[in-house]
């Protein structure tokens, strides 16, 4: 294999032997054992063994065409023409006698070869039986992938196995190296499935002893400071809440409870449902630090959104005399100093902020307690350097996906759900209405504000520049201002607002005094207007589906019943995806349903992104279809994380060779 192979191979991931014998197969292509040419009806797809008797190149009238013709004879003597289009090289290999497999279509007289390969060289690797492909590339083909692979299957005795012996008689698995072998050439898709999942299994069960071992070690090592039970501040703050906490909040509210009485860290992931009150519940474990002398803190992946939780706990925080500060990096520089001041004195109680929380020169007289949200959009280096003083961290997220898939994603957290909405909440109602109908939206819209509703109008994705965003809005704002909505207050909010203005705008809009927000997606998340009773979403075929459930969830927070407008070009203008996307965000409210679609349509490695640079890289496993799978490797890793090194070391070996590829993943 020459440089310039290896390099084009490096391309799809491939740098060593390892990497091309795990690179398996992404599908078959079922051709039958090879027949005679006599028994194929016309245009039927076949492989047969013939011998080549003469070959000439026929010129046709068309000057970029060139056929190549073969008289050539199966083994029960039929004579056939064998015609290749535009590969006058093949000419070189078809000398009289030459022995051949070809596949292709029977086409009257002559049969059109799509594939041919020497007889004896490879086996029938590519026209014979479960013929193997491979995900390629322009540069590297999947025929090229299987010769590839061929030379190099005799390399497979020497990969290393990680399962110990013991397990894999007791759960009936096959060697490494015969899985391999099995998928790579299997004699039928069941062989092939099996040995995929086999593969799958100790894939999930390496990552599962990882992240088993990551948290041990966190809890060996570390320890943070335990918070007794519930006090004065957390009576007042439950006093303060103008309803009252749901079953699930509750029950989430006590798991965290027995977490932070304890001096192992906490090590929790918070998942709900939009608007089923996650940021209650982690002001509650917040509070708890607080109120025993400690300090707590809030991160979330954008200033925009840092903001947002910032002005949505300000308020209580004061009524509670809890003196809160945000961090964010574009502060300008004196007021940062002045809150890290605050934060290392102890003067501020709470900190709201970005990975700006994390940076070195911040420091916490006592931090106890950290609220990481919207986990999966950080990387592990990040959460670490939170944790640098070994807090409780409670994670949260409103992107709920389901608990098997929980048990990897965040397989060193344990998983608290809040799957219900409080109970006066009722769904909102969701059409998609088109173009044409646009102005039927905006009519039922103003009916919404006449009986003294409020309303949100969403406007669409332009661009990824949050400066032409903003404009965008700036300037659909005042058209409606001027035709639609002509009469009614008009507010406008984006992220280019300085945190002021921002404060200012939904401040108003929460007042009563704007009637109608227009907005881009930084009302995605935190915003909590109980009238806000309907929503226009313009061109909503180019958001995602969760994004498109995140802002549905501004509305409908009240007792009032709520509508969602989604106005988009028709259906047949859309891709599918875009389609399926409006559709399901139309049929369901529920976000666990909503997560298992969004994992169909974008995959897992998009879907997960960050979270786990390992998990999007999974060779054999499927995190959509390998539920049991998965449940079977945490059940198998819980087994064996106190078996001795010479059982487990070969896993844990494995474990760490995946770390120093992908540093992440737990």
């Amino acid at each position: 294999m020459g440089p310039k192979v290896a390099e084009r191979l490096g391309r799809l991931g491939i740098v060593t032997v390892r990497d091309l014998l795990e690179h398996i197969p992404r599908a078959y292509d079922d051709w039958s054992e090879a027949t005679g040419f006599a028994g194929l009806a016309l245009g039927q797809e076949a492989t047969v063994r013939c011998a080549v008797e003469r070959v000439k190149v026929r010129p046709t009238r068309r000057r970029n065409l060139k056929i190549v013709q073969a008289i050539v004879r199966d083994g029960e003597g039929t004579r056939v023409a064998a015609v290749w289009f535009n590969q006058t090289w093949v000419t070189r290999q078809l000398g009289e006698g030459t022995e051949l497999l070809v596949h292709g279509r029977l086409a009257g007289d002559s049969f059109t070869v799509e594939r041919h390969e020497l007889a004896g060289q490879t086996e029938g690797l590519h026209t014979v039986g479960l013929v193997p492909a491979y995900r390629a590339s322009e540069e590297i083909s999947s025929a090229r992938l299987r010769d590839l692979v061929g030379q190099a299957r005799p390399r497979l005795r020497f990969l290393p196995d990680p399962l110990p012996a013991r397990l894999r008689a007791d759960e009936g698995l096959p060697l490494r190296a015969d899985a391999l072998a099995a998928a790579h050439r299997p004699h039928e898709r069941a062989e092939a499935e099996v040995a995929r999942a086999r593969l799958a299994l100790e894939e999930l069960l390496v990552l599962q002893v990882r992240v088993l071992g990551r948290r041990r070690e966190l809890e060996d090592e570390t320890s943070a400071p335990p918070l007794d039970e519930e006090g004065e501040l957390i009576g007042r703050y439950r006093a303060l809440l103008p309803f009252t906490l749901t079953h699930d909040q509750e029950s989430a509210i006590a798991e965290i409870s027995a977490d932070l009485a304890l001096s192992r860290p906490m090590q929790r992931l918070l998942q709900g449902d939009v608007g089923s009150g996650k940021t209650v519940v982690a002001l509650y474990a917040l509070l708890r630090a607080v109120e025993r002398g400690h300090q707590g803190a809030l991160m979330a992946p954008t200033e925009t959104l840092a903001e947002q939780h910032f002005l949505t706990v300000e308020g209580i925080c004061n009524e509670l005399g809890v003196r809160c500060e945000l961090l964010t990096s574009s502060l300008p520089a004196a007021q940062r100093r002045a809150a890290r001041d605050r934060l290392a004195s102890g003067e501020a109680d709470l900190a709201v902020g970005t990975h700006a929380l994390i940076q070195d020169e911040v420091e916490f007289r006592s931090l106890a307690v950290a609220v990481v949200d919207e986990q999966h959009r950080f990387g592990v280096e990040q959460r670490r350097a939170l944790g640098k003083t070994t807090p409780h961290v409670l994670h949260m997220t409103a992107t709920p996906i389901p608990r098997t898939l929980a048990q990897t994603v965040y397989g060193d957290l344990d998983v608290t759900e809040i799957a219900r909405p409080p109970a006066d909440r009722r769904p909102v109602v969701t059409r998609w209405v088109g173009h044409e109908r646009s102005a039927e939206a905006y009519t039922r819209l103003r009916r919404h504000l006449e009986e003294g509703r409020q309303a949100y109008v969403v406007c669409p994705l332009v661009s990824e520049s949050e400066t032409v965003e903003a404009r965008a809005a700036e300037q659909e704002a005042e058209r409606l201002r001027a035709h639609e909505l002509r009469g009614f207050r008009v507010g406008c909010l984006h992220g280019r607002l300085k945190t002021a203005e921002r404060r200012e705008v939904m401040d108003a809009f929460k007042r009563g005094e704007l009637d109608v927000l227009v907005a881009t997606t930084v009302i995605e998340v935190g915003v909590d207007v109980p009238n806000a009773t309907i929503m226009i979403v313009q061109e909503a075929d180019r958001f995602g589906l969760a994004q498109l459930h995140q802002l549905r969830g501004r509305v409908g927070r009240g007792a009032q019943q709520s509508y969602c407008l989604l106005v988009s070009r028709p259906k047949e203008e859309l891709t599918e995806d875009a389609a399926r996307r409006l559709e399901t965000l139309v049929e369901t409210a529920d976000g666990f349903e909503l997560a298992e679609v969004d994992l169909d349509l974008r995959g897992e490695g998009q879907l997960l992104g960050t979270r786990q640079s390992g998990l999007s890289d999974l060779k054999f496993a499927r995190l959509t279809r390998d539920r049991e799978l998965i449940a079977r490797a945490r059940k198998l890793a819980e087994a064996v994380a106190d078996d001795e090194d010479d059982v487990v070391g070969p896993l844990r070996l494995e474990a760490e060779r995946l770390d120093e590829d992908h540093r992440g993943f737990a």
